[in-house]
């Protein structure tokens, strides 16, 4: 080990030092300080070293981490611990030539493994500390995924998770101790699942299948108005369409939904990628609880919710990439957000009413971007017949700040 690389990531297997390569026992050996959970800690029996549990939050440790700068220190881990692990928040407080990883197979190499699935084809998600919703935006028909349980009532729960949206005929493998002695697969349809005794430390093995009356999400913006719960106040389907393609969201952007109504801009921006983050600012408390409610039946749960009135509320808000406004904006709210947007950022406004198209008007004018009426018509019951019956128009206003 180089003398700059004070501080080892070594991943753990059920094995426990046994699987370990003769390095890193000698790392574990000599270190000043060991830091890992009760299991890791466990595994590797008594050492020579000063032991640290990781507390709550894990943050709470690098204070004594970066207090043993220079001196062998080790950080046990599951696995690959930059796999869903610990590395990232080893990396963000510690410069990249001062540490040395040696990774273990992570549990998703180990699940794979058993069930001979390819990895690369999986999509691969932790529940481990994270919201349980997470995984609705996943479920696809015939898509397989691998993912790192909570604890022991995860696999009960994702199948009946999977049995209320549908999906009953999916099959859930459930992976405990993988690596060990203990090691044990099973499977149930998730409309069956009754397996019991199962452990705290368990893997999921998804294969979904989707029945005729499945809710699956669509791939494309634009949800069924009825996957929201709301009280009228919603971009409907075919504008919330266009809308999103407007707003053009981008892999780790921020959009501001100003008068979020029942949330459905915001919520389909989240969707759009795992990184995408958004904040919802609505005024009235009773649309809040209903995007609260919405956000996590359609897997984003971590939607940031505001409550208060533009723009006063927008004051202390990160700042966006993009801002939405669809909930009756007037001038004074259209200029806080222009003016809290940074150098190409985009900004969409929405205007059915005479009056708030004036403001977008003006706005156009005196910044330019494109102004797009749209207008749709669905067809509706005449007698015996049908007719083409259009709805109110929307005027979009749509702009990039120099």
């Amino acid at each position: 080990m180089s003398a700059a690389r004070w501080l080892s990531l070594i991943g753990l297997g059920e094995d426990g030092v046994e699987a370990l390569t003769p390095a890193a026992r000698a790392l574990i050996a000599d270190a000043a300080l060991i830091v890992g959970g009760a299991r890791h800690l466990e595994l590797i029996g008594p050492q020579k070293g000063e032991t640290l549990r990781w507390p709550s939050p894990l943050s709470a440790a690098m204070e004594t981490i970066l207090a043993h700068r220079g001196a062998p220190t080790v950080v046990l881990a599951s696995g690959d611990p930059f796999f869903f692990g610990v590395g990232d928040i080893i990396a963000r407080n510690v410069a990249v030539e001062e540490i040395l990883c040696l990774p273990a197979p992570s549990a998703f190499a180990l699940a794979a493994a058993r069930l001979c699935w390819s990895e690369q084809d999986c999509a691969l998600l932790s529940l481990h500390g994270r919201a349980f919703e997470r995984v609705t935006p996943h479920l696809q028909p015939m898509r397989r995924l691998l993912i790192l349980s909570w604890d022991e009532t995860t696999p009960t729960r994702l199948a009946a998770h999977l049995t209320a949206l549908g999906m009953g005929d999916s099959r859930v493998h459930v992976l405990e101790h993988m690596g060990g002695p203990r090691e044990r697969v099973r499977s149930a349809l998730a409309r069956d699942f009754s397996l019991a005794d199962i452990a705290a430390l368990n893997a999921l093995g998804v294969e979904v299948v989707a029945g005729p009356d499945a809710r699956v999400p669509p791939l494309t913006p634009g949800l069924p108005d009825d996957w929201f719960e709301h009280d009228g106040q919603i971009t409907k389907r075919d504008i919330r369409a266009v809308t999103l393609a407007a707003l053009a969201p981008r892999r780790g952007e921020r959009l501001w939904d100003i008068g979020a109504g029942s949330g459905s801009i915001a919520i389909e921006w989240m969707l759009a990628d795992p990184a995408n983050r958004a904040n919802a600012i609505e005024r009235n408390a009773t649309r809040i609880a209903r995007i609260a409610r919405n956000a996590a039946t359609l897997g984003v749960p971590d939607l940031d919710i505001v409550e208060g009135a533009a723009p006063q509320a927008l004051a202390e808000l990160p700042t966006p990439d993009v801002v939405f406004i669809g909930g009756g904006g007037d001038a004074a709210v259209i200029e806080a957000a222009w003016d809290s947007l940074p150098a190409r950022g985009r900004i969409v406004a929405n205007a059915v009413t005479i009056e708030t198209q004036a403001l977008l008007i003006d706005a156009f004018r005196r910044k330019g971007g494109e102004l797009v009426n749209i207008a749709i018509s669905k067809a509706r019951p005449i007698g015996g017949f049908h007719a083409l019956e259009p709805a109110l128009p929307v005027l979009q206003w749509r702009a990039a700040k120099n």
